[in-house]
């Protein structure tokens, strides 16, 4: 079984009890990986990292980075896959039937990375299709769009991510795995997890609203420093819509450009 590494912050008690609870009821071993905090940060700190991507990040959004980062690395250090999961995703009830497929999986496909995830955005994804269990697929992702909530990464794909970190400037966390095109990036078809802020799109009843742990405190984007820096944003932002294009255009005639639905009844609990 491929266990669950709970991105969390110490604060965040309830959505530690969400996730102790879900896992729990799924039967998949979970570790708690401490969030980093926001307060972590010095001024200097948050400026020399703050300013490489296609706008100023926030302290929160640079924390979640580099959250995501050392969860890469965790997988690196430990040589085995893990499900990667922020404190607030919502998994359908089929996920512990699937992660045993993907480890068989890995084997004949060489699977760096899969998303379980879907959050209301069109995706490039093969047009070929694999079975896993029920009426769940696995599919090429050649274009993702958004989300991190949910994913499973191998070692080959956290070696991968950790030395284009070490090579670029840190980004929002689902902006810099949506276009790591390094990555032999697959997508569960149903997707089989949401985040909780995504039920309302779904249809999907639950119980638990959360706020935030980004967001709210900070909602206003951070303003450039000086016009060199603004301009760079608007070059990043220039170049990686060019190199998005060029990937679309790259693998026209391999993949669809779809909606991921879900399996409403697998999310009732």
């Amino acid at each position: 079984m491929i266990a669950a590494l709970v991105i969390n912050l110490e604060t965040s008690i309830d959505r530690l009890d969400f996730q102790q609870k879900q896992l729990a009821r799924l039967h998949i071993p979970m570790q708690r990986l401490p969030a980093f905090q926001s307060a972590e940060l010095s001024i200097a700190e948050y400026e020399s990292q703050a300013n490489g991507w296609e706008r100023k990040l926030r302290v929160a959004e640079l924390a979640c980075f580099l959250s995501h980062k050392a969860a890469w690395k965790f997988v690196l250090d430990t040589d085995k896959p893990w499900l990667i999961l922020e404190d607030d995703a919502f998994l359908a009830k089929n996920v512990n039937l699937i992660l045993p497929e993907l480890l068989d999986k890995q084997k004949n496909f060489d699977i760096d990375y899969v998303t379980l995830e879907t959050r209301n955005r069109r995706k490039w994804i093969g047009k070929k299709s694999y079975h896993l269990v029920s009426d769940y697929q696995m599919r090429r992702l050649y274009q993702d769009r958004s989300g991190a909530a949910a994913y499973v990464l191998f070692p080959s794909g956290a070696r991968k991510l950790l030395s284009k970190a070490q090579n670029s400037s840190p980004a929002l966390a689902d902006a810099f795995l949506c276009r790591s095109y390094e990555l032999n990036a697959w997508q569960i078809y149903p997707a089989a997890a949401i985040q909780l802020d995504q039920c309302i799109n779904y249809g999907v009843d639950q119980n638990h609203f959360f706020t935030s742990t980004i967001s709210p405190s900070d909602s206003l984007k951070p303003s450039a420093n000086g016009v060199c820096d603004y301009l760079g944003f608007k070059m990043r932002r220039i170049v990686a819509q060019c190199r998005m294009g060029w990937r679309q255009l790259s693998v026209y005639n391999l993949a669809d450009r779809s909606m991921i639905p879900i399996i409403k009844s697998d999310f009732e609990v």
